[in-house]
């Protein structure tokens, strides 16, 4: 390596700068939408389509590793999704904010799948076997704080300074020049904290038909595999009751009362979704991990299932009710802790279904079936919402969690996958 540099100095803002674009694009986008006056059919249909790039991303990851190297891919992405947040920060004023917004939010999309590409790829030609051990939980860690700093702290900070400056347009835009500042000041500072191993200058470059020839042998060993037909079943549908509640959820919180919705300020919204729920979703899948490294994916399937699908049942008691901000709250951890706890079974199962020759393409593809899980019913989600309201809804969300409970029936997982292994 010529130039070494502690973890420490580039772990933590690497995966701090990977959480905040992907939280702009997916959670502060539809605050932002919601507050311009846009329906909730028109907000999930844009900001579902958003998710492409995370779908598409595996056609592309090879000539990442082909084209440049990784360090330069995380440096120019850098300073694209700091473009794109400064293009979004100027169009929200404008009279075509809505076209202008939507460019510069498919740019950050982009810019962002293809930091997670090179990041992801970096973290493995940077570090040692055993500091990519020891940092694992570093970098998860930061890009939850990532997350909890933008759909947090930036989300209440654009409601405060709407109360400052009486203009919705004009605090989101200073939001976003501020969150543009960042990125610049993060490339700046990658640029000299980012280690040069030699591997991302050395490795031997293949031409585009050799990786499209390996491309083609990774997609037919993908659906070579055994119960090919109801794993990807199970990568669409186990998360369907989520897909149609993230975003619906969010508009949930902040619409106006005489829409059905709880009316929270964009700083209530910060500390109910964007603080406690993410604490609420890291704690549920820290304890999910941990359970399922004693005992095994399969002793704890069924209550996992139970853990990501029965939580939704608040949102139906927060239609109904009228609620205090503590109830709220209470609420929202419970979801995002059950979530967090089944989620930990889906992302094992993927592991699980890509074990074997070219594992880690076959979890790339993993992971846009993942991604493309979100996207098909958030595409219908809003529009879904608008026809029968929020109490109807979330009770339709209620229903599609049987398709979670069908689809896991028909697994067959090995007893003993991630035990731990007695000594």
């Amino acid at each position: 390596m010529k130039q070494k540099r502690s973890p420490w100095a580039w772990i933590p803002s690497l995966y701090f700068a990977e959480g905040v674009p992907y939280v702009a694009v997916m959670t502060i986008s539809l605050i932002v939408y919601k507050r311009l006056g846009l329906s909730n059919t028109d907000i999930t249909l844009y900001t579902s389509w958003l998710y492409l790039p995370w779908v598409i991303k595996p056609l592309w990851s090879p000539f990442v590793d082909m084209l440049k190297s990784k360090r330069w891919w995380i440096l120019s992405m850098q300073l694209l999704v700091g473009a794109a947040l400064a293009g979004v920060a100027f169009t929200i004023p404008a009279d075509w904010w809505l076209q202008g917004t939507l460019a510069f939010f498919w740019l950050m999309a982009f810019s962002s799948a293809t930091h997670d590409i090179a990041a992801d790829g970096f973290y493995m030609l940077g570090l040692t076997q055993h500091e990519q051990t020891l940092f694992v939980g570093i970098r998860s860690t930061f890009y939850r704080i990532a997350t909890i700093f933008s759909s947090g702290l930036l989300i209440g900070l654009a409601g405060a300074l709407q109360v400052m400056t009486r203009s919705i347009r004009y605090s989101w835009s200073l939001v976003f020049y501020l969150m543009a500042g960042l990125f610049i000041a993060l490339w700046l500072y990658h640029s000299w904290a980012l280690p040069r191993p030699d591997e991302d200058h050395t490795k031997e470059q293949k031409n585009a038909a050799a990786i499209m020839e390996e491309f083609k042998n990774t997609l037919v060993t993908f659906f070579q595999k055994p119960q090919v037909w109801v794993g990807l079943c199970f990568m669409l549908f186990y998360r369907m009751p989520e897909g149609l509640l993230a975003k619906v959820s969010a508009l949930f919180l902040v619409d106006s009362s005489s829409n059905g919705g709880l009316a929270l300020s964009d700083g209530e919204y910060g500390l109910v979704q964007g603080t406690v729920g993410v604490i609420g979703l890291t704690l549920g899948g820290i304890l999910g991990g941990i359970a399922a490294s004693r005992d095994g994916l399969k002793y704890w399937l069924w209550p996992m299932v139970a853990a990501i699908t029965l939580p939704d049942l608040v949102y139906v008691y927060l239609s109904y009710m009228p609620s205090t901000l503590l109830v709220i709250n209470i609420c929202v951890f419970i979801e995002q802790f059950g979530y967090g706890f089944g989620f930990s079974a889906y992302m094992l199962y993927l592991i699980y279904y890509s074990q074997g020759e070219h594992k880690t393409s076959h979890y790339a593809l993993c992971t846009a079936f993942m991604a493309l899980s979100m996207m098909i019913p958030g595409l219908f989600a809003g529009a879904l919402q608008e026809a029968v309201g929020y109490r109807h809804f979330f009770l339709i969300v209620i229903a599609a969690c049987s398709m979670t409970y069908i689809v896991t029936f028909f697994l067959k997982i090995d007893a003993d996958f991630g035990k731990k292994a007695e000594k």
